[in-house]
């Protein structure tokens, strides 16, 4: 079965910088987009950074030109760069897979990671 472990999150400064992973097992033959979703406290869950298969990228707008999402192939492992963090980008980071319609592909999220950016 597919197992998504998402790892890298912490407590932050504003302005500072951190790098969550995603490491993947299981068949993802059929995957086409993997992507970063985040929930903070009170709001829904929103997709924040995608990759497809051939490497193109979308970002939300109040993510785009701080975050940088990637992917290494040989390790089974997606990225997201965060800079600049602020206090609104505080929340729980998932990885999941994502359909066309910028949904998580797959019905059980993972524990995810804690992203906490001070003032």
């Amino acid at each position: 079965q597919v197992q998504l472990v998402e790892s890298g999150g912490g407590l932050v400064q504003a302005g500072g910088s951190l790098r969550l992973s995603c490491a993947a097992s299981g068949d993802l033959s059929s995957i086409t987009a993997m992507g970063w979703f985040r929930q903070a406290p009170g709001k829904e869950r929103e997709l924040v950074a995608t990759i497809a298969s051939n490497g193109r990228t979308n970002y939300a707008d109040s993510v785009k030109g701080r975050f940088t999402i990637s992917r290494d192939n040989a390790k089974r492992t997606v990225y997201l760069q965060m800079n600049g963090l602020k206090p609104e980008d505080t929340a729980v980071y998932y990885c999941n897979a994502v359909t066309s319609r910028g949904l998580g592909y797959f019905g059980s999220w993972g524990q995810g990671t804690q992203v906490t950016v001070s003032s």
